[in-house]
């Protein structure tokens, strides 16, 4: 059937007509809105609209409704082009609406060129060609008569205006869903088959789809959950936390399970969750340090920890088993062992836990399985960048096992971190002397060239010589070099020797490492001193500023956010889903595309080398190596800026 574009909107004002809750958020640019009301204005197919006509009480949805006990037809194709009508047409968004309103606001027409612009005050400022659209939707034509009648092409003016207008008029095609047949299984089913080119449902869109069905509220408590977090610098995802709500109330990792929870349950899984989860992050934030999202690592153990805390009532008595449990987490962190194939090694560990007695001993057997004795050897550490899985053991090391700030000699203990004081990244021979004398990217940003500092510390040192430097605060402060493992042998700080000095620091970090996980695992830590807990105050937001290449990449992300477009991943793990080994990782990734659904995967990599390129190549991504060239990428091609 056809109904024209203001009837459908008057549906949506009444509440005829809604979005299903499994539908994802509004994601078009401006200039998809530009063109398709371009394409309406000159008469051009637009495409047609697919509903679903259901009872209410059968489907959860976003929107008001009419009539909460009768029928309401659903949008299944056609979100993206009728909330954008609706937001240029109304000068809102639809009740239903999940995205950015900037992305329709302030369209202008050209009556003397017939083109559609948003709004730039150098060439629209004091012009009256240039109209407003939504103005002239809500206001009629008389408002911008007096301005334009003294142009002798006033009569066009005035033709081309009452066909934009018209807009409201042209008629859409609408194909309509019934019957009782038709249930969320098969409309979700024929959802993805009607968006192959577009976005698809994953396994947790459709769970969650199927809990809003009890429970439409579910998926903005979630999100509020994960904003509380975001609050305190740590990212989380709604899959990651469905997924840890589903190991609670059912001990299973894939999403099918909840199929069987009830609505009740489920909403008291999320208020445990919520607590775990805090109880989690407090844990090992205070125990090991790690208290902001780039060195937390291995997520996905969050679920299977989350069921080992409701196994004894969201909390552990005994400190031996928490360290337990800590020293297992590191190592999945370590060799990412939920990175690849996470649903059948999850489901293989929460088998494991469910002996209650012999729960951690089974873990890290599992753990054995795949890496032996667990012992780190100095190789581990020849990793280098932030992103190897490495940096938050040394960063952990720093925060737990007494680091001292050169200068001050106060511990680099979480506690003590304030303003001018939160910790740098450090290399320990300078950049710019490496790359003088001969040194490759990859020699350079080696871990064993790693440290933190203070703030102050770092503009101190500066990129000083190492001899120089190390030689001065040796003598300050006696052994506060050895609280970093630094070597002690000065002839290992010349430049000539760098290599030298990165074998013998690997061999002293991974024996500070040994250390540290033997005594969490023997359960012969010492308590360490009490810190406040991370979900208690503000943490350390930024807590590693690194170099002027991450700086980079963070101004970058955050011009993307200004774009209104979602920002990228830091240090994203591109990983063999087969075999779960570690690929590479990407500087700043999009993996899922900048408009998910409707455009590639996209990565900036800066200054990497070309087997980078090629992984990247292969994975399917679209890679930029300068911030320039990413710019003008979204610019043109996903912004379509004039």
């Amino acid at each position: 059937m056809a109904m024209k574009v203001e009837t459908l909107l008057e549906k949506i004002d009444l509440g005829e007509l809604a979005l299903p809750e499994f539908q994802r958020g509004y994601v078009w640019n401006r200039g998809q809105v530009r063109d398709l009301v371009n394409s309406m204005y000159l008469g051009h197919p637009v495409g047609s609209l697919l509903t679903w006509t259901t009872e209410t009480e059968k489907v959860t949805h976003r929107g008001n409704l009419a009539n909460p006990s009768g029928a309401v037809q659903l949008i299944l194709d056609g979100q993206q082009r009728i909330t954008s009508l609706y937001g240029i047409i109304r000068g809102k968004p639809p009740a239903f609406f999940d995205g950015n309103p900037e992305t329709f606001t302030n369209l202008y027409f050209n009556v003397d060129t017939e083109t559609f612009e948003f709004y730039g005050p150098v060439r629209m400022q004091d012009n009256p060609l240039w109209i407003n659209v939504t103005d002239l939707m809500l206001q009629d034509i008389n408002p911008f008569i007096p301005s334009l009648s003294p142009n002798p092409e006033f009569a066009t003016y005035i033709q081309r205006l009452t066909a934009v207008r018209n807009i409201r008029l042209r008629e859409l095609h609408v194909e309509e869903i019934a019957g009782a047949n038709k249930d969320i299984n098969v409309i979700v089913d024929i959802f993805n088959k009607v968006n192959s080119g577009g976005t698809r449902l994953s396994k947790g869109d459709l769970a969650l789809a199927k809990v809003c069905a009890g429970w439409p509220e579910a998926r903005h408590e979630m999100k509020e959950r994960i904003a509380k977090w975001h609050q305190f610098n740590f990212q989380f995802k709604l899959d990651w936390l469905l997924r840890c709500v589903n190991t609670i109330t059912t001990g299973e990792a894939l999403f099918d399970a909840l199929e069987k929870v009830s609505t009740s349950v489920f909403r008291e899984g999320l208020e445990r969750a919520e607590k775990h989860i805090d109880y989690l992050l407090n844990l090992i934030s205070s125990r090991l340090g790690l208290d902001h999202d780039r060195v937390l690592g291995s997520k996905y153990a969050f679920p299977l920890m989350a069921r080992y805390l409701e196994q004894r009532g969201g909390h552990i008595d005994d400190p031996r088993e928490c360290d337990r449990l800590l020293f297992w987490y590191i190592h999945t962190l370590l060799w990412g062992r939920y990175s690849g194939t996470m649903e059948s090694i999850l489901n293989q560990d929460l088998e494991a836990i469910e002996d209650i007695n012999q729960g951690l001993e089974r873990l890290v057997g599992n753990l054995r399985l795949d890496r032996g004795d667990l012992q780190l050897v100095p190789l581990d550490f020849s990793g280098w960048s932030i992103g190897a899985r490495f940096y938050p053991l040394l960063y952990m090391l720093t925060r737990v096992q007494h680091a001292r700030d050169w200068e001050t000699g106060v511990e680099l203990s979480n506690h003590m971190l304030g303003q001018g004081t939160r910790l740098q990244l450090h290399h320990i021979f300078p950049k710019s002397l490496l790359y003088e004398h001969g040194y490759e990217r990859r020699q350079v940003n080696q871990i064993a060239n790693f440290t933190f500092l203070t703030q102050d510390t770092n503009l101190k040192v500066s990129n000083r010589h190492p001899a120089s430097y190390l030689s001065h605060y040796a003598h300050k402060t006696p052994d506060v070099l050895a609280s970093h493992w630094i070597p002690s042998d000065s002839e290992l700080w010349q430049l000539d020797r760098y290599l030298d000095f990165l074998e013998a620091r690997r061999e002293l970090l991974a024996s500070a490492a040994n250390g540290f996980l033997n005594s969490l695992n023997s359960g012969s830590l010492s308590e360490l001193p009490a810190s406040p807990q991370t979900l208690e105050h503000t943490p350390v937001i930024g807590g590693i500023v690194s170099s002027e290449e991450e700086q980079l990449l963070l101004d970058v992300n955050i011009w993307v956010g200004d774009q209104g477009l979602p920002e990228g991943e830091f240090l994203h793990e591109l990983v063999d889903e087969s075999s779960g080994e570690l690929k590479v990782v990407l500087d700043l990734a999009w993996p899922n595309g900048l408009q998910e659904g409707y455009s590639q995967p996209v990565v900036l990599i800066i200054d990497e080398d070309q087997k980078v390129e090629e992984a990247v190549n292969q994975a399917g991504y679209r890679f930029f190596t300068t911030p320039e060239d990413f710019k003008a990428y979204v610019q043109h091609e996903i912004l379509v800026a004039a």
